[in-house]
C-alpha cells in the first residue's frame, strides 16, 4: 500500500479519472470473488459507497438468488428473475443444488443483461457483479463460464478475489487460499486483484511479506506443527512466479481505507485487459457470432435441454399439464404454494423474502420479460388447478 503521505495525491487522481465519465472507453466490470465469510457483499456495499462519493456510481448486479437482503441498490437481481425455493421445490434440490440451477437459468438470459450494461455503460465507470458465497458454484459451473467469458467478450473484466485476511494468519490457511486464488486466476483467464479485505482487524503487512520473502514464509511454517506443512512448503515454492505478476491490495470494508489505491489496481488491470486480453477475446466474440453451434451456444442449449429434461418424483406438474418441464414453471419471488406457507416459515434454508415480489430495477425491459413469464405461468398453473399469482 502506498505510504500516508502519498495518500491524498492518489485520491485526487481516483478523483479525476472516475469523473471522466465519456472519454469513449468502456465500462470495466468487476466480478467479486470470494470464500464464504471473506466480506465479498459488504465490501461491495463499501465501495459502491466510495464510487458514489467520487461521483461515479456503479452499475450493481447481484448474482446471488439465496442472499436474504443486498445491502445495495441493485440494477439488476437475479432474484427478480429467479425464484430460488420454487427451484428448490421443483428441482427437488438442496440449498446448493438450487443455487446452480438457479444461476443456470440466469444464464439462459444473460443475453438481456448484456444488452442493459451495453445500454448503460456510458453512465457507469465500473459495473460490480457480486457472486454467490459459494465460490465453487460459480468459478466451476457451466453457467459462471457463459457469465464470465460473455462478459469479458464485451467489455474489459477484471476478478477481484476477496480473501479474508484475519482468517489467514496461519501460513497453512493463507497458502489454501493463495491457491484457490491461482486456480481461479487460470480458470478464468482474467486480469486478477487480489482484495486482502478486513484490514481493520488485522494489516495485511504479513502476508505481502509472505508473498515477497521467501525466508519469511519458511520462518512462519517452521511454527507449525501439523502434517501439511511439508506440503505447503513444497507449494510456495511453485507459487512463486504466481506472486510475481500478482496485483494485492488491502481494504476495509469497515472503514473504507484502501478503497483508492484499489481503483488504481483496477485500472492498470483494465489497461492490462487492453493490451493482452481483449484480442484473444475479440477473436472469441467473432467466432461466437460466425459460428450459430458455437461453444456459448451449445453451452446454453445443453443448459435449457437439462433444466428442462428433469424429471421429479411423484410426477411434475409439468407432466400434469402436458406442457415442458419444471424450469417452465419456475416464478419471480413472491409466488408459492399456500399449503408451503407454515413449512417455508420454520426453514433454516429459507434465504429469501417470499413475503413480497420486487420489480426489477430495469423496469422497461426485465420488467417486460417478467410480464410475460407470468402470463405464460398462470396459464399452465390454470391447467394444473395451482392457486394464482396475488
Amino acid at each position: 500500500m502506498a505510504a500516508p503521505g502519498e495518500a491524498a495525491p492518489v485520491s485526487s487522481g481516483v478523483e479525476e479519472k472516475m469523473a471522466q465519465k465519456d472519454d469513449g472507453r468502456k465500462a470495466v466490470c468487476l466480478l467479486v470473488l470470494g470464500m464464504a465469510g471473506s466480506g465479498k457483499t459488504t465490501f461491495v456495499q463499501r465501495l459502491t459507497a466510495h464510487l458514489h462519493a467520487l461521483q461515479s456510481p456503479p452499475y450493481l448486479i447481484n448474482l446471488d438468488p439465496a442472499v436474504h437482503e443486498v445491502p445495495f441498490p441493485a440494477n439488476i437481481d437475479i432474484r427478480d428473475t429467479v425464484n430460488y425455493k420454487e427451484v428448490m421445490k421443483q428441482y427437488g434440490l438442496g440449498p446448493n443444488g438450487a443455487i446452480v440451477t438457479s444461476l443456470n437459468l440466469f444464464a439462459t438470459r444473460f443475453d438481456q443483461v448484456m444488452h442493459f450494461i451495453e445500454k448503460k455503460q456510458h453512465n457507469h465507470r465500473l459495473v460490480l457483479l457480486d457472486t454467490p458465497g459459494q465460490i465453487e458454484v460459480f468459478t466451476w459451473s457451466a453457467s459462471g463460464s457463459i457469465i464470465t467469458e460473455a462478459l469479458a467478450s464485451a467489455f474489459p473484466c477484471v476478478v477481484l478475489y476477496v480473501m479474508d485476511t484475519s482468517r489467514c494468519v496461519s501460513p497453512v490457511t493463507f497458502m489454501s487460499n493463495m491457491l484457490y486464488a491461482c486456480s481461479i486466476l487460470y480458470k478464468t483467464k482474467l486480469p486478477f486483484i487480489v482484495v486482502m479485505n478486513k484490514t481493520d482487524i488485522i494489516e495485511e503487512s504479513f502476508a505481502v511479506e509472505w508473498m515477497t520473502d521467501f525466508e519469511a514464509f519458511q520462518d512462519a511454517l517452521n511454527q507449525e506443527r501439523s502434517y501439511v506443512s511439508n506440503l505447503t512448503r513444497s507449494m510456495s515454492l511453485v507459487l512463486d512466479q504466481f506472486y510475481s505478476n500478482l496485483r494485492v491490495v488491502g481494504v476495509s470494508s469497515v472503514t473504507g481505507s484502501g478503497l483508492d489505491q484499489l481503483l488504481v489496481k483496477v485500472q492498470e488491470a483494465a489497461d492490462e485487459y487492453d493490451r493482452d486480453y481483449r484480442p484473444e477475446y475479440e477473436r472469441l466474440r467473432k467466432q461466437l457470432m460466425e459460428a450459430e453451434s458455437g461453444k456459448q451456444r451449445e453451452q446454453l442449449e445443453r443448459l435449457s435441454k437439462d433444466l428442462g429434461a428433469v424429471r421429479m418424483t411423484p410426477a411434475s406438474l409439468a407432466e400434469k399439464a402436458n406442457v415442458g418441464g419444471p424450469s417452465d414453471l419456475i416464478m419471480t419471488r413472491g409466488i408459492r404454494d399456500s399449503d408451503d406457507d407454515e413449512a417455508a416459515a420454520d426453514s433454516d434454508t429459507d434465504d429469501v423474502d417470499h413475503s413480497k415480489a420486487e420489480e426489477s430495477k430495469e423496469k422497461d425491459a426485465f420488467g417486460n420479460f417478467l410480464r410475460e413469464r407470468r402470463q405464460v405461468v398462470e396459464v399452465r398453473n390454470r391447467k394444473c388447478g395451482l392457486p394464482q399469482a396475488p
